[in-house]
């Protein structure tokens, strides 16, 4: 791939993360954003970009970091099968430790283990549909590795939002999440697009 299609890929995820972020950050406070007049609303969307535009760049670092992962995988399990087994039983472990470790820590008297549960399963469930489009458009083998990707790999960018009690509130964990998810989403589908790998010709 060359420089002119790496800088389209930054600066093309880049804007796709900061917009979609923004978006959600204003649809989730619309009262706040809109009640203090045309002022209030440029510098709290100015502020909500920002924000958004730095957690694109997370989103960018972690993708890098995963393809070097897998890459150092491959070359050490000597097998596609079994690096996938192994990353099926992280996918795992994740949802566990997403689900019960946020409770054990956050959980108030009043809140269950469900309550907990559907964010987890949420992101998993649209994992599993990214993956599914990257399997469509390139081949079988590369389901579990983008599923992998797109929850595990979100799922610790997503830990300072996780981990802080400040922002353990609903809104706060949409409006830190959806510029990973949309940032991930666009890199892993555009990659081998411009890199020229060969459509699936069997999907």
């Amino acid at each position: 791939m060359n420089t002119r299609k790496l800088v389209y890929l930054f600066f093309s995820t880049l804007l796709i993360g900061s917009a979609s972020g923004a978006l959600v950050g204003v649809l989730l406070d619309v009262e706040t954003y809109f009640s203090g007049g045309i002022l209030n609303f440029f510098f709290g969307l100015l502020w909500m970009l920002g924000m958004s535009a730095a957690i694109s760049l997370v989103a960018q670092m972690g993708y890098f970091a995963y393809l070097t992962l897998q890459r150092f995988a491959l070359g050490l399990f000597k097998s596609v099968k079994l690096w996938n087994r192994v990353q099926i039983v992280l996918i795992l472990f994740v949802l566990f430790d997403l689900i019960y470790l946020r409770y054990v820590s956050f959980a108030s008297e009043e809140e269950t283990l469900l309550g907990y549960t559907v964010m987890p399963v949420l992101l998993l469930v649209y994992s599993a549909v990214v993956a599914y489009q990257k399997q469509r458009e390139t081949n079988r083998e590369t389901f579990i590795p983008a599923v992998f990707f797109m929850f595990v790999v979100t799922t610790i960018e997503w830990v300072p939002a996780l981990t802080v009690d400040i922002v353990n509130d609903t809104k706060w964990l949409w409006i830190y999440v959806t510029p990973l998810l949309a940032a991930n989403t666009w890199q892993l589908l555009i990659l081998h697009r411009l890199t020229g790998v060969p459509q699936n010709n069997n999907s």
